[in-house]
């Protein structure tokens, strides 16, 4: 075989290698497209079908060195135009070393609300959604939040059956029933998506709102456990179109494939959590809003920073 011919089998090699790698691509997309479709025909009418107006106001800064916070709003308005936030929690993301931190912040910390005064923080979300939220966060707590994503309870259930079709496994301490339209029983077991809302809902109990952040984070971090497997991450368009009607949210999608990569990356690292107000800084208070916390503002503001940077330690 002389010269010519070798760079011409050399130069067909390569196309067929470029041609094989294109076609890849293509199957790729179509597969990522096909499920993303599937996904939005599984679910039904939720509440954010159609609203996605709230991203037009929120005015998050440009992340800085690669950290990322994210405010994520549970939300079980049932109706309302204007319901309060039920669950609040900031996720941090460093994109150098893949750390994932979850920082709950209590529905009835007393704080100043801009524009409204003194009141729970979880009225911030009634008043002016995420955008206001942000502002009382940034106030209070002099911490930037570059991103929210807002999910309805609803497309929560959904999600977990979805990303854990054999349940998570959690650990019943009592019997688990006002307030939350069923009954739970004591003891380990497996919970669906609907058991399992009503398990991180349930706050009638000793530790009363304080159980209910424990039960939230030690849920996230066993989903979080679920959504790395290599099931799961083959089916992460189809578990995204499904998601839609239920979550609105102004998080970029290379962003979200950044923070989805990050947690493939290191999915061995466990998420480390926080609680606001932490122990001792608080005293329980009855004041024109009702029952709140009053909380040591400079001691929690700095514990928060501190916690969602880089040397941040977990705090209970």
């Amino acid at each position: 075989m002389n010269r010519t011919e070798r760079m011409k089998k050399k130069q067909k090699t390569w196309r067929n290698i470029l041609l094989s790698c294109f076609l890849l691509l293509g199957l790729i997309v179509g597969y990522c497209i096909f499920q993303y479709r599937y996904g939005l025909l599984e679910a039904s009418v939720g509440p954010y079908t159609e609203d996605q107006s709230l991203n037009a106001d929120f005015q998050g800064a440009e992340p800085k060195f690669g950290e990322i916070n994210i405010l994520l709003i549970g939300s079980d308005s049932r109706g309302e135009d204007h319901a309060r936030s039920d669950s609040l929690m900031i996720a941090h993301y460093n994109q150098h070393t893949h750390d994932f931190r979850i920082a709950s912040i209590m529905r009835d910390t007393y704080v100043n609300v801009p524009g409204h005064g003194k009141q729970k923080i979880n009225a911030a979300f009634a008043y002016g959604g995420p955008e206001l939220m942000r502002k009382t966060i940034k106030e209070n707590f002099n911490v930037d939040v570059n991103y929210y994503a807002m999910i309805d309870f609803e497309g929560f259930s959904k999600l977990v059956d979805m990303v854990a079709p054999e349940g998570i496994e959690v650990d019943i301490p009592y019997e688990m029933s006002y307030g939350i339209g069923m009954t739970l029983m004591p003891g380990k077991q497996m919970l669906h998506g609907d058991k399992l809302l009503g398990y991180v809902r349930f706050r009638h109990d000793r530790l009363s709102d304080f159980g209910r952040v424990d039960r939230q984070q030690e849920v996230v971090s066993k989903l979080k456990e679920e959504a790395v497997s290599v099931q799961n991450f083959l089916q992460i368009p189809r578990i995204l179109g499904m998601a839609d009607p239920y979550i609105v949210t102004n998080v970029d999608t290379p962003t979200l494939l950044s923070v989805g990569k990050g947690l493939f990356e290191a999915k061995s690292k466990p998420i480390e959590t926080i609680r606001i107000p932490i122990q001792g800084s608080y005293s329980n208070e009855t004041v024109n809003v009702g029952a709140v916390l009053k909380i040591d503002i400079e001691k929690n503001k700095q514990t928060l920073i501190d916690f969602l940077s880089a040397n941040g330690e977990e705090t209970k």
